[in-house]
């Protein structure tokens, strides 16, 4: 998910975008979910690692979750960059001591800036890099709408450790996955967007599985067979490894790298034929979300 745009004279500009406004300019409350986030984390990685936190210019204090503000800017600064990765929607840094979550929430970007730079109007935290060889960088996390947040921990698990399982690992499991929606009894939907049930799941993810495991978003989680477990289970998968394969789903968002958005089932399909059966995707409101399900091929039973 990175753009390169033409280098001017002040700087080249490697951006990852992901601000919230739909095409038609409209605010919508979608964030980025998994895939989104597997994909900044892959293509900053090569952008981070080995480098080494210069100075951090936190331009607005309640970015910060954790800690405060004086010994953040003490604890950052000389950390060299070991690892990139993810965790559910948290884009991870690993430090040399240190973890550095970010949460980018709905209109938050992570930006890498070549050279010296003047911050811009909303950008929230600046960490200024250097490379062995001695070239200068920034990893700019700007933010519009002020949701998203950082926490700098020796204990990241105090942040994640209520976190659901990760559905692409080995522990999520058809069986797992039908034991925990017995255990509940809640409308199907809301369960999956719960992170402490299944982490990284959010709702664009979460309609087109459904859709794909041919069960209704206002179903009962206990009243899932086994059967229907493991075609929600192999739907989850499927959609979340295609989602990372196109690089996830960009309409959302300003970054338009992404291009999940061009095969979407059912999100964002009002009216439009069901791929399935032919249907027009119909829209509800669960759990205060927008859901777009087809009234044929996903049944109350």
């Amino acid at each position: 998910m990175v753009l390169i745009r033409p280098s001017t004279p002040a700087l080249s500009l490697v951006e990852v975008s992901t601000r919230g406004y739909s095409t038609a300019g409209d605010w919508i409350t979608d964030m980025p979910e998994l895939p989104e986030v597997e994909t900044i984390a892959r293509k900053l990685r090569p952008h981070l690692l080995g480098k080494t936190i210069q100075d951090a210019r936190l331009r607005w204090p309640r970015t910060l979750a954790f800690p405060g503000t004086r010994t953040f800017g003490e604890r950052v600064k000389g950390q060299v960059v070991r690892d990139v990765t993810r965790r559910a929607k948290y884009f991870i840094l690993r430090l040399s001591d240190f973890s550095l979550l970010i949460h980018l929430r709905m209109s938050g970007d992570l930006l890498i800036k070549e050279g010296k730079i003047n911050p811009e109007k909303h950008d929230r935290l600046i960490l200024s890099l250097i490379s062995e060889d001695g070239s200068l960088s920034n990893l700019v996390f700007n933010d519009t709408r002020k949701f998203g947040r950082v926490w700098l921990t020796a204990h990241p698990e105090d942040v994640l450790g209520k976190l659901g399982p990760e559905p692409l690992s080995r522990r999520f499991t058809p069986a797992w996955l039908h034991t925990a929606l017995h255990n509940r009894h809640r409308l199907l939907k809301p369960l999956l967007l719960d992170q402490t049930f299944l982490a990284g799941l959010g709702n664009i993810y979460a309609d087109e599985s459904l859709h794909l495991a041919k069960l209704h978003p206002l179903a009962a989680s206990d009243s899932v067979t086994m059967e229907q477990a493991q075609a929600l289970h192999e739907a989850i998968r499927k959609v979340l490894k295609e989602g990372i394969r196109r690089n996830g789903a960009s309409f959302d968002w300003v970054y338009r790298g992404g291009e999940y958005q061009n095969h979407f089932r059912v999100y964002d399909r009002l009216g439009k034929p069901c791929p399935v059966c032919g249907t027009g995707i119909e829209r509800i409101i669960v759990g205060q979300r927008s859901t777009h399900y087809c009234p044929t091929c996903q049944i109350v039973r």
